[in-house]
């Protein structure tokens, strides 16, 4: 009776913890970042939810730009499960976000740190494209002496296409933006929207990186006629506008329209939509209304340089 007893506890217990990490991720999911804090904080390092519990935190520190925390918390969740690409993934984007505002001294450390971190993620899932992404950017940027090599990118963007296509020829061409030969990119987004729809806004992007302004509105209006609530070619036809000074008011409509959305993960935010708004009216002349909005932009995200260079132009 009493081993029933005892078993009938450890079951519950069980369940209570697979409840435990499974409340914490719906509310991570749906960014309510202190409550799933707090169910994972209690998760001790004999529980089997332990790893899982410091990726999750790490995930959330490094959502709140807490990027020393989000890496302790990730190297505790590789170290103690190391069977989970993810972890790994996560750990070398880490240490690449800290590394890019780090003294020299500094990156020279983290540098062989994040690249091992995403080679592991590789091992661990054969078809993990972010992982992949990130180590073509490591490629172009770290020296030769540290592992850098644009062949070596181009060859991670080699398999990148065979695992999918419009992906593979978007980093391609990102490769070929860094070499500066810009004809040369430009086919592969080409290609790149061609081998997916889904892609013709980062066409649209590369158009307006390159001034060609009317390309770019162009590609935008018939993403936005295929789907009046494609709310990223909505976004972006705002962004184009507020960079070039053309099509301000349609910019304007178009803002307003995206500020009505609820942005999901990895989509612009309403403190970007506000600062591109602001320049919207600093371009027409209002500049109490830009002033307003780009005050609003860094009340949501004090980090948006280009609000607070706006709001020193129009505080003048």
């Amino acid at each position: 009776m009493k081993f029933l007893l005892l078993l009938t506890s450890l079951i519950c217990l069980q369940a209570k913890g697979q409840s435990t990490i499974q409340q914490a991720k719906r509310l991570f999911e749906s960014q309510d970042f202190e409550g799933s804090r707090k169910l994972l904080l209690p998760i001790e390092d004999d529980d089997r939810n332990y790893a899982e519990a410091q990726y999750y935190l790490g995930r959330i520190a490094y959502a709140k730009k807490e990027y020393n925390d989000a890496a302790e918390y990730f190297e505790e969740a590789t170290e103690t499960n190391d069977k989970v690409a993810d972890y790994f993934l996560w750990l070398g984007n880490t240490y690449g976000t800290i590394a890019g505002d780090a003294n020299p001294l500094r990156q020279g450390i983290l540098a062989p740190k994040m690249k091992s971190a995403w080679e592991h993620a590789i091992a661990l899932d054969s078809k993990n494209i972010d992982a992949r992404a990130s180590l073509i950017q490591y490629y172009l940027q770290a020296p030769g002496i540290m592992g850098g090599s644009v062949e070596k990118a181009k060859e991670m963007a080699a398999q990148i296409l065979k695992l999918k296509p419009a992906e593979g020829h978007r980093q391609m061409g990102n490769i070929y933006l860094h070499e500066k030969k810009n004809i040369d990119a430009e086919k592969e987004f080409i290609l790149m929207a061609r081998s997916d729809g889904l892609y013709v806004v980062a066409l649209a992007n590369f158009y307006t990186s390159q001034n060609q302004y009317d390309k770019a509105f162009q590609l935008f209006e018939e993403a936005i006629q295929k789907s009046t609530n494609d709310f990223l070619a909505i976004y972006q036809y705002g962004r184009t506008s507020a960079l070039s000074g053309q099509r301000l008011e349609k910019g304007e409509e178009y803002l307003k329209k995206y500020l009505t959305y609820t942005p999901q993960k990895n989509e612009p935010s309403h403190a970007g939509a506000n600062m591109r708004l602001g320049q919207i009216y600093e371009k027409r002349g209002n500049k109490k209304e830009a002033k307003r909005l780009f005050e609003l932009a860094l009340k949501a995200d004090a980090n948006l340089k280009e609000a607070k260079e706006g709001l020193e132009r129009v505080s003048k």
